[in-house]
């Protein structure tokens, strides 16, 4: 169940969880926290903490799942675990599934075949007993494939968070832009947050817009047609890859929410999905205490996509 709230102008700072816990009935401040950690609160668009302090004109979105058994269950889901060891997983997560349950998307998720997994396995000695699940450290949208990193413990969890919030994560996407008539390469200054009008978009037209930074380089084009980049985020911001790119005239294929139906076809070829990858993802280990780097090239159709542009040019 998806609520919303505004912060007024008679309310005093506070903790977000402390906001929480007085605004939204029958939940204790464990399970608000509960709920922020695995991502289902947002605040201004953007993933917050516990003990991030909100402010009048705030606008904070809670997604509580609704009780009985579409509580995360376990379920059979096929995963591609690229690196396992006693805090942590590294997966790739495919186009297509939605990384936890949301309204409208209880199962299928990535997160209820984490659980499965883990229980399946006889390795839920490595998922910490005060953890409810797996800890889902960041997350990509549904149409996005790639690298992802998973904490099992709480102490994971927390080092990983940690080095997310203070962007030194070392991530790399690879897109396909309609249209190629953007530089070589170069940066993106433009600060985003929730659009002031459609509340599914996220805009530059914000009444709370947050810093977002990403630099992109140009791999390959194809006369007229696509451009293959290479994106490095420097901030975090919902959905940020997606509208810099759009905010250049050149979105990402597929992605009808910011470039419309447009960028679903090339001469009479349907786009399958978003043409969005994370490829690269790097961070220090939290056990281990050594940095691990975890390169995934993009999946067939993503490079089948390309080779047709190629061939259209």
């Amino acid at each position: 169940m998806n609520t919303e709230f505004i912060v007024t102008a008679g309310e005093r700072v506070k903790r977000l969880d402390a906001f929480l816990v007085t605004h939204e009935r029958g939940v204790s401040r464990s399970r608000v926290q509960r709920l922020i950690l695995s991502g289902r609160v947002r605040v201004n668009g953007d993933v917050p903490k516990p003990s991030q302090k909100v402010k009048p004109g705030d606008r904070i979105s809670l997604d509580k799942p609704e009780p009985g058994p579409l509580m995360v269950n376990h379920q059979p889901v096929p995963l591609d675990v690229l690196y396992e060891d006693e805090v942590l997983l590294v997966v790739n997560k495919r186009a297509g599934v939605v990384v936890h349950p949301t309204s409208g998307n209880w199962k299928g998720t990535l997160l209820n075949g984490l659980l499965e997994y883990l229980q399946s396995t006889e390795k839920t000695n490595g998922l910490n007993t005060e953890m409810s699940h797996p800890g889902l450290v960041h997350r990509l949208d549904k149409e996005t494939s790639g690298v992802m990193v998973v904490a099992k413990t709480d102490q994971a969890h927390r080092a990983l968070c940690s080095q997310f919030e203070k962007h030194t994560i070392a991530r790399t996407y690879e897109a396909l832009l309609y249209g190629n008539s953007i530089s070589t390469q170069g940066t993106i200054d433009l600060p985003i947050g929730r659009d002031a009008i459609n509340l599914k978009k996220v805009s530059s037209n914000s009444t709370k817009p947050q810093a977002a930074i990403t630099d992109y380089t140009v791999l390959q084009r194809c006369e007229g047609l696509i451009a293959r980049v290479e994106l490095t985020p420097r901030t975090g911001r919902q959905h940020q890859l997606r509208v810099h790119m759009a905010a250049l005239d050149c979105p990402i294929l597929g992605d009808q929410l910011y470039g419309g139906q447009k960028v679903c076809q090339i001469q009479g070829m349907k786009i399958p999905r978003m043409m969005l990858h994370a490829r690269k993802l790097g961070f220090l280990h939290p056990g281990l205490m050594s940095y691990q780097e975890y390169v995934l090239e993009p999946p067939a159709e993503f490079l089948t996509v390309f080779h047709a542009g190629h061939k259209m040019a």
